[in-house]
C-alpha cells in the first residue's frame, strides 16, 4: 500500500512539474516574443525543406538552408523517429505503433559539407545526395553506420530553364545502381563561335538566355552508375533536355519527361519517355499538352503522372491546372483521375497497394495532400485537412486537444509498414510558423491522424517575435465571383488608433497568396502596417475557370477584384487610414502595381518589384515569350493592339503615385527594361520615382545583403509616404 502511495504522489508531482513547467515556458514565450521583426530577421529563419522518410520507416533526412555571411548553404540534417539512438535494421519494416519521443536532429555530416536532394537507398542503409567538396561536384552515398560520404559520380548542370524539372537521382530497386540527370555538350552543328565564343556571341535559338545570362549549349540526359564500383554511363542522348526521373520497380526502365518537338524551344511539349539500361528509348504519351511528375506503381505495370492538355503551355506560370493521371506502362491513351477535384495538382505518390494515388494540391490559400482512387471514378479526398498541433513537437508532453487550423504542405515522402499503414514525413508551415517536418500516418481504411511535428528549428525565433496572425474573409466581387483576401492588423494594434495599409500582390498571374508564414508581412506589421492581400481571378486554389480569370485581359478582372478587396476590408476594419494607403507587389504583382498607379490615384506610394509594364517589348526580352501566346493568344504582331490594350505603359499619362521600382540587373524572366521604361516614363512625367538595381540578381533577390536592403528601402518608401 505504502509502495502505491508512494509511486501515485511522484505521478501527480510529475504531472504538476510538467504543468507547471509548461505555464512557465508559456509565460516565457509571452515575454519573449515581444521583439517587433526587422529586416534582418528575415536571414535568421531557417527553411527547412524535402523531409525523406526512409523504407523502413525508422530516419527522417531533410535539409536546413540558412545565410552565412553573403551565402545562403543548404546542410543535411538527420532525426531518428522514436527514443533510440541505435542504427537502424535495415530491410525491417517500423511494427511497433508511431514513436511518441523522438531523438534530437542533427546534422548528418560534418559542418564542412553542404548538400541537397537527400535520396533513400530502398533498403535504407544509405543516402546519395548532390555537393559540391573537395572539387568534386556532384552525387555522394554515405552509409549511416559510418557517415563518411563516398564520391560516386560527376553531375554536370546547364543554365537552361528547365520547367517543373522534377526528380534528379532515383536508385534502383536493389539499392546497386542509381540514375540521375546529368548534362552534356550539344555536339549538333551550330553556327561557328555560337557554343563558346563570347565575341561576337552567335545567337541562332530562340530560348537563347536564361534565367540571368545566356543559355549555354548542354543537354541533360539520363545517366547510370554502380554504387559500389561507379561506372557512369550516358543512356540517352540527342538535343533534348531530359528529366524528372523514375526507377521502375523491376529495375529495367527508368522513366522521364522530355520535349522531343521539332524545335523545341518553340513549342514547350513535354511527353513521358522510358528508357531500359542499355539506352534503348522509348515513347510512352504523345499528346498535345504537357506531362510531368512520372512515378511507377508499385507493380510496374501504370506510370502516375501530371498533365495539362491545352495546346499552348508556357513554360512559367501555367494558367491551366494540372491534374493527376495514369497510364499503363507500356504506352496507350492515359486517364485522367482528378478532373472532378478541379485544383492543381503536383507531386504524385503511389500507396503500396497500387490502388489510390496521394498528391498535393492548393485549395483556398491552403497547399494540403489528398488521395484518389485508381480503380473507381470518385472524387479525390483531403487527407489531414486541418488538423494539426501548431507549437507542439513530438514529445511525451502534448497540447491536450489539436487545434483547427490552415495549413501549407511544402512536400512530403512516405513508407509503409505493416498492414497497409502509410506514414509519412511532410514540411508543414502555417501563418504563425515557418515550415518545419511534421509527421502523419493514415491507415488502408482511413482513420486519419492528426500530425505532429517532429522538429523545431525556428520556435526560438518565433518565441522572440510579435506574430500578427492575419485574419480571413471574402466577398463578392463585381460579377458576384467570391474572392478571398487575408488581413494582418499592425503590431500593437489599438482600436483608437488609424493605421497605413499595405496592399501586397501575390506573382503569377497564377499564383496563390495563403496561410503560409510571410516574414516580409510581418516585418510591414511590425513597422506599424495593416497588410491585406487577396486572390484576385487569375489565382490557383479555386478552380479553372477561376484560374482563367486573367485571360486576355491582365489588369480587367483582377484589377476589380483588387480594388473591391480593398473597398471590404475598409468597410470591415474602419481603423485602416484609407489615405495612407500604399501599393506593392513582385513579377506579376509588380505588373499589377504599374496598372494600378495608371488607374487610380487612391494609393498614395508604390513599390513595384520585378515588374512587367509593355507586354510588346516583355514579348521579345523574356525568356519565356510563350508566356504571351499562352495568355493572349497569339503573337505581337497578330494582337499588337490587344497587348498594347492591357500595358501599363500605355496609361503613364494618369499616373500620379510616387513609386520605388526594384529590379535585378540579370532578370531575363522580366527584363530590367521593363522597370526602365515605366520609371524612365515616370520621371519625364515628373512623377516622383526611383529606380533600385541589384547587380548578379535575377527575378527575385537572393543574396542576402540584397534581400535586407530591399526591405529597408521599401519600408524607407512607404514610410516616406504613408507617415
Amino acid at each position: 500500500m505504502l509502495k502505491h502511495i508512494t509511486w501515485r504522489r511522484t505521478v501527480l508531482l510529475t504531472i504538476s512539474a510538467s504543468v507547471f513547467l509548461f505555464a512557465s515556458q508559456a509565460a516565457d514565450a509571452q515575454t519573449l516574443r515581444a521583439a517587433a521583426m526587422t529586416p534582418p530577421d528575415i536571414l535568421r529563419i531557417a527553411n527547412v525543406g524535402d523531409a525523406q522518410i526512409s523504407p523502413n520507416g525508422q530516419w527522417v533526412i531533410y535539409t536546413v538552408s540558412t545565410v552565412e555571411g553573403n551565402t545562403t548553404v543548404s546542410t543535411l540534417w538527420l532525426s531518428r523517429l522514436g527514443a533510440s539512438t541505435s542504427a537502424p535494421t535495415v530491410q525491417q519494416p517500423a511494427t511497433t505503433a508511431w514513436p511518441n519521443e523522438r531523438s534530437t536532429s542533427a546534422p548528418l555530416l560534418a559542418s564542412d559539407w553542404i548538400g541537397s536532394n537527400p535520396r533513400w537507398s530502398p533498403d535504407s542503409s544509405k543516402l546519395a545526395f548532390l555537393s559540391d567538396h573537395n572539387s568534386h561536384r556532384g552525387i555522394w552515398v554515405v552509409s549511416l553506420d559510418n557517415r563518411q560520404p563516398r564520391f560516386i559520380a560527376e553531375v554536370q548542370n546547364t543554365n537552361f530553364f528547365i520547367t517543373y524539372a522534377g526528380e534528379s537521382l532515383a536508385w534502383a530497386p536493389d539499392s546497386k545502381q542509381i540514375a540521375y540527370i546529368s548534362a552534356t555538350e550539344e555536339t549538333s552543328e551550330a553556327p561557328e563561335g555560337s557554343a563558346s565564343q563570347d565575341d561576337p556571341r552567335v545567337v541562332d535559338r530562340i530560348q537563347y538566355k536564361s534565367r540571368t545570362s545566356f543559355s549555354d549549349r548542354r543537354q541533360t540526359d539520363v545517366w547510370i552508375t554502380a554504387i559500389d564500383k561507379p561506372e557512369p554511363h550516358q543512356l540517352t542522348s540527342g538535343r533534348f533536355y531530359d528529366h524528372a526521373i523514375s526507377f521502375s520497380p523491376t529495375g529495367d526502365e527508368i522513366a522521364f519527361v522530355s520535349n522531343h518537338e521539332p524545335d523545341p524551344d518553340a513549342n514547350n511539349n513535354s511527353d513521358l519517355f522510358a528508357v531500359d539500361l542499355h539506352g534503348q528509348v522509348r515513347q510512352i504519351t504523345a499528346t498535345k499538352g504537357c506531362e510531368y511528375d512520372p512515378e511507377w506503381s508499385p507493380d510496374g505495370k501504370w506510370i502516375a503522372y501530371t498533365a495539362t492538355k491545352r495546346d499552348v503551355t508556357t513554360i512559367d506560370s501555367v494558367a491551366e491546372d494540372a491534374h493527376v493521371w495514369v497510364i499503363n506502362a507500356a504506352g496507350g491513351t492515359g486517364r485522367e483521375l482528378t478532373g472532378k477535384l478541379d485544383r492543381r495538382a503536383r507531386d504524385p505518390h503511389w500507396l503500396s497497394t497500387g490502388n489510390a494515388i496521394l498528391f498535393l494540391a492548393g485549395t483556398g490559400g491552403q497547399t494540403v495532400l489528398y488521395k484518389v482512387d485508381v480503380t473507381n471514378d470518385g472524387p479525390a479526398k483531403p487527407l489531414f485537412e486541418y488538423y494539426f498541433f501548431p507549437q507542439a513537437p513530438v514529445q511525451s508532453f502534448e497540447l491536450p486537444e489539436p487545434r483547427r487550423g490552415q495549413m501549407q504542405v511544402g512536400s512530403f515522402s512516405m513508407f509503409f509498414g505493416r498492414n497497409r499503414t502509410a506514414y509519412f514525413a511532410l514540411t508543414v508551415s502555417d501563418s504563425d510558423s515557418p515550415a518545419e517536418v511534421w509527421l502523419g500516418r493514415i491507415g488502408e481504411a482511413g482513420g486519419n491522424e492528426q500530425l505532429r511535428r517532429l522538429t523545431n528549428h525556428n520556435d526560438a525565433l518565433v518565441r522572440r517575435w510579435t506574430i500578427s496572425p492575419p485574419v480571413a474573409f471574402t466577398f463578392k466581387s463585381f460579377d458576384a465571383t467570391t474572392v478571398q483576401g487575408w488581413l494582418i492588423k499592425p503590431a500593437g494594434w489599438r482600436e483608437d488608433r488609424k493605421y497605413p495599409l499595405i496592399l501586397s500582390i501575390h506573382g503569377g498571374p497564377h499564383g496563390m497568396s495563403g496561410w503560409a508564414f510571410n516574414s516580409t508581412f510581418q516585418v510591414y506589421a511590425a513597422r506599424g502596417y495593416a497588410v491585406l492581400y487577396l486572390n484576385p481571378r487569375g489565382s490557383s486554389g479555386y478552380g479553372q475557370k477561376f484560374s482563367d480569370g486573367t485571360l486576355n485581359e491582365w489588369g480587367g478582372g483582377d484589377y476589380k477584384d483588387l480594388m473591391i478587396g480593398v473597398d471590404e476590408a475598409l468597410r470591415k476594419y474602419p481603423w485602416i487610414d484609407q489615405n495612407r494607403m500604399g501599393v506593392t507587389g513582385g513579377s506579376y504583382g509588380g505588373f499589377m502595381t504599374n496598372w494600378i498607379i495608371t488607374q487610380t490615384p487612391r494609393f498614395k506610394a508604390a513599390v513595384s518589384v520585378a515588374s512587367l509594364s509593355n507586354l510588346i517589348s516583355f514579348y521579345s526580352t523574356s525568356l519565356y515569350q510563350d508566356l504571351i501566346h499562352a495568355e493572349f493568344g497569339g503573337f505581337p504582331w497578330d494582337n499588337y493592339d490587344l497587348l498594347w490594350q492591357w500595358s501599363p505603359l500605355r496609361y503613364v499619362k494618369q499616373a500620379q503615385t510616387p513609386t520605388l521600382f526594384i529590379h535585378g540587373e540579370q532578370d531575363n524572366d522580366v527584363h530590367i527594361t521593363q522597370a526602365e521604361e515605366m520609371y524612365t516614363a515616370l520621371k519625364r512625367r515628373g512623377v516622383g520615382s526611383v529606380l533600385l538595381r541589384y547587380p548578379r540578381e535575377g527575378h527575385g533577390l537572393r543574396e542576402p545583403k540584397h534581400r535586407v536592403d530591399a526591405l529597408e528601402r521599401t519600408l524607407a518608401w512607404f514610410d516616406r509616404f504613408l507617415k
